[in-house]
């Protein structure tokens, strides 16, 4: 009878002594461990998630999120070309709107003048080579602060879409490479591809937030760009946190709709929805590294409690085991350049 891949090493092997087994001789050197090592983290894996706002000169802390900053195109051009020196190929753009230009239904998000096109053409001229992925979602255009437009206290589905397919449209027009739908309104997918298949945008590609949670970890997320609800919460369009096997159906729409590459978000909580995901396709898959998990490590940093570096690159490493190609992380940065230290 063959005996179990997970059968005791008296069940495998019943005539070799216990002490013969010793899986710590791989364990005993750096090089050994270097050289067993099953995950490999790395800077292609990283994707830089950078707030951007209105004016000049300007860069300011998300007091929320220690080190993470809402910057002012010409910072922000600065801090793209240092994460590009850095190694990093790939940054997310999400905005800061004044009050004054939101509404309903967040008509500045298709503004060809607004300011993530504006910052996607100074983006293209200054960094041609960074691969660029932009946020497609009304809240932080929203004067509700929800990913819809909004009608009697309910969020509507199919006149959301609609304005979504005009801001892709004008994202890729302002030279985005990649448009990342965040919203979760249904079908939204396969309206955007459509949309960019007919306006000859083919090569512009859909990053899609497939599986996301309806979680508290976005809190520090919505403080830095001020667009948290101003009812309720957004449990009517987000998933269900005690939910998994919804997850795998709403990738399965996304696949069928023409999806690129699917997401996860946040991660830290949902590893195993990750790694199930990972199991069911053949798309790249994305993990975020959320705002609320981001602080908690450099809160706990600030008090002494955790070695904050090390609990970095454990924090990311785990997602890439359980199965993510590509990580959104504020802690881009700091991760590259402690990779390329070696440590």
């Amino acid at each position: 009878m063959t005996a179990s891949p997970l059968a005791s090493p008296e069940e495998a092997a019943p005539s070799a002594p216990i002490i013969g087994r010793r899986p710590r001789r791989l364990r005993r050197t750096e090089t050994l461990r270097r050289l067993t090592r099953e995950t490999r983290l790395g800077v292609n894996d990283l994707i830089y998630p950078l707030f951007v706002t209105e004016g000049a000169g300007r860069r300011e802390e998300v007091p929320s999120m220690p080190g993470c900053h809402r910057y002012t195109v010409d910072l922000l051009l600065e801090e793209i070309a240092r994460a590009r020196e850095l190694g990093i190929g790939a940054i997310a753009l999400f905005p800061l709107i004044p009050e004054r230009q939101k509404d309903n239904t967040g008509a500045e998000s298709h503004n060809p003048e607004g300011l993530i096109p504006r910052v996607l053409r100074a983006i293209k001229q200054a960094v041609p080579d960074i691969l660029v992925i932009s946020d497609v979602a009304l809240d932080p255009y929203s004067s509700e602060g929800h990913d819809g437009i909004v009608r009697d206290g309910e969020i509507l589905n199919d006149e959301t879409v609609a304005v979504l397919v005009k801001q892709a449209l004008t994202q890729a027009e302002a030279g985005a490479d990649f448009v990342a739908p965040s919203d979760m309104m249904d079908g939204r997918v396969g309206a955007i591809r459509q949309a960019l298949d007919a306006e000859g945008w083919i090569d512009v590609g859909i990053l899609a937030y497939s599986a996301k949670y309806a979680s508290a970890y976005y809190g520090p997320f919505r403080a830095a760009l001020d667009s948290a609800p101003q009812f309720g919460d957004k449990k009517t369009y987000q998933m269900d946190p005690a939910n998994a096997r919804e997850a795998l159906k709403e990738i399965a729409l996304d696949l069928a709709e023409g999806a690129d590459i699917v997401m996860i978000k946040p991660a830290l909580a949902y590893l195993d929805i990750l790694w199930q995901i990972k199991l069911h396709t053949n798309l790249p898959v994305a993990a975020y590294n959320v705002s609320g998990e981001y602080a908690m490590i450099k809160a706990a940093a600030q008090q002494g409690w955790i070695d904050e570096k090390k609990v970095i690159l454990e924090t990311l490493t785990s997602m890439k085991r359980a199965g993510a190609d590509l990580i959104l992380t504020y802690f881009a940065k700091e991760a590259a350049l402690m990779l390329r230290e070696g440590e």
